[in-house]
């Protein structure tokens, strides 16, 4: 007899936290393992700081790679994953063979276009005569590497939308581990500084991008890349940038909304205000991991027994979803709230920069505490093929909202650094009130479809 996918019959709120955990877990790894990479870096004598922000000004040019690797992988993998559901296998394979010609293509277009433009980029993103050497020394390297990247990361998703989510979680960690021990041997071992991070880098994304295909090529994987499927079907590849085109807005726009609060807080704030940023937003993505490692997990269940118009399993995983995705964003606003200093410590001993930080943070994120209903319904309109939907609310948030209370409040508040940082609650107030309603209206439309 035929196995049954425990995504169609495993008890869901075990199965949610059995794809949740390592996924978790792999957010949290890839996290460290850029942290690890600039500790190393800030480390080299005589030139650590000087390298290490060289280093920093890469960041907008890196995480645009790794976006465009969302654009195809958050795309098609949700849409392998309902086609699964259908039991159209057939497709759901199409779909994979599709991705991964897209992300081979990708990473040509990429590389080319960035080690072609790649001073004018670094200049245009803050180096100064000083600092962009190192930059240049680092994304030369970096970008030869783009294709492991986009693979590593694309492929990954399709590993995670089957089921197989301690494998999807061992890409990562595999590369991190390898990255961590090479890193000190290149950097300090053969001296040879920033481009020996970049080569242990992306050596480390060469291993996993192989990890991810040899799996993706073996009999263990469900859905496997078959040569049949590589040839781009123009309306196929269609629905999987209509659908991926939301997660790449929010990763590649993280860039553009580093750049308008920094150069808005250095005109009124200086440098202080500047790095109490620094240290806002890296509160912020860190302690939203395990929301989005919830998400990625639940998507798996979502989609495929969306795919199968399976109501009630669709319902609840849904529902369960959400309900962890508030006391877990409600826990960490009370923390934040009652104990800031404990969290801002991590990041600096100056007294100065944490008392500024601990006010800071404390208006910055005032309404976290609701920010994982607004991830939840975000990330499962996306589950659900929602392509339109999940692209609204992507831009909703940064791009119409926040940007723009950027600039508009500073002029209406006599403290004007106070009314920088209030932009975040304001415009997260309202995307989390729209997307509540939205999801309120649609999600019973969806499952009327499923009945």
């Amino acid at each position: 007899m035929e196995q049954k996918n425990p995504l169609e019959t495993g008890k869901i709120g075990k199965l949610l936290f059995q794809l949740a955990l390592p996924s978790i877990t792999a957010q949290i790894i890839n996290v460290l393992y850029n942290m690890v990479d600039r500790m190393f870096i800030g480390h080299i004598a005589g030139t650590g700081a000087t390298a290490l922000t060289g280093v920093g000004i890469t960041f907008p040019v890196i995480t645009l790679i790794s976006a465009f690797s969302s654009l195809i992988g958050m795309g098609g993998a949700p849409l392998a994953a309902i086609e699964m559901g259908k039991q159209n296998h057939q497709k759901a394979e199409k779909i994979l063979g599709n991705c991964f010609t897209s992300l081979i293509i990708t990473s040509i277009f990429l590389t080319a276009f960035i080690l072609y433009f790649q001073q004018n980029l670094l200049l245009f993103f803050g180096a100064s005569e000083t600092t962009i050497p190192y930059a240049m020394d680092y994304l030369t390297i970096y970008v030869y590497g783009t294709i492991f990247v986009q693979i590593s990361l694309g492929l990954n998703t399709f590993i995670t939308s089957q089921g197989f989510a301690k494998t999807s979680m061992m890409t990562v960690l595999i590369g991190a581990v390898l990255n961590i021990i090479l890193d000190p041997i290149f950097i300090f071992g053969f001296e040879m500084g920033v481009k020996g991070a970049a080569l242990a880098t992306i050596l480390s994304q060469c291993i996993s991008a192989f990890w991810v295909l040899r799996f993706l090529t073996s009999f263990r994987t469900k859905l496997r890349i078959k040569k049949e499927n590589l040839k781009i079907e123009q309306g196929l590849l269609f629905s999987i940038v209509s659908l991926g085109i939301s997660p790449f807005i929010m990763q590649s726009t993280e860039s553009l909304l580093t750049i308008c609060f920094n150069t808005s807080l250095q005109k009124y704030g200086g440098d202080l205000a500047v790095g109490a940023m620094t240290i806002l937003t890296s509160i912020m993505q860190f302690s939203m991991l395990p929301i989005l490692g919830l998400t990625q997990g639940a998507q798996a269940i979502i989609s495929f027994n969306y795919g199968a118009k399976q109501q009630q399993r669709v319902k609840k995983t849904v529902s369960i979803l959400l309900r962890c995705c508030f006391c877990y964003s409600f826990a960490l606003w009370l923390i934040i709230m009652l104990f800031p200093q404990m969290l801002i410590r991590i990041f600096t001993n100056a007294t100065e920069l944490i008392t500024f930080s601990c006010w800071a943070l404390r208006i910055f994120m005032a309404v976290s505490c609701l920010m994982g209903i607004q991830i939840g319904c975000q990330q499962s309109f996306l589950a659900l093929g929602q392509a339109k939907v999940s692209m609204f609310l992507a831009l909703l948030r940064k791009i119409i909202l926040l940007i723009p209370f950027i600039y508009l409040l500073p002029p209406l508040f006599s403290n004007k650094v106070f009314a920088i940082f209030l932009a975040e609650p304001i415009a997260d107030s309202i995307s989390i009130t729209t997307t509540s309603i939205l999801f309120y209206i649609q999600f019973k439309k969806i499952l009327s479809t499923l009945s």
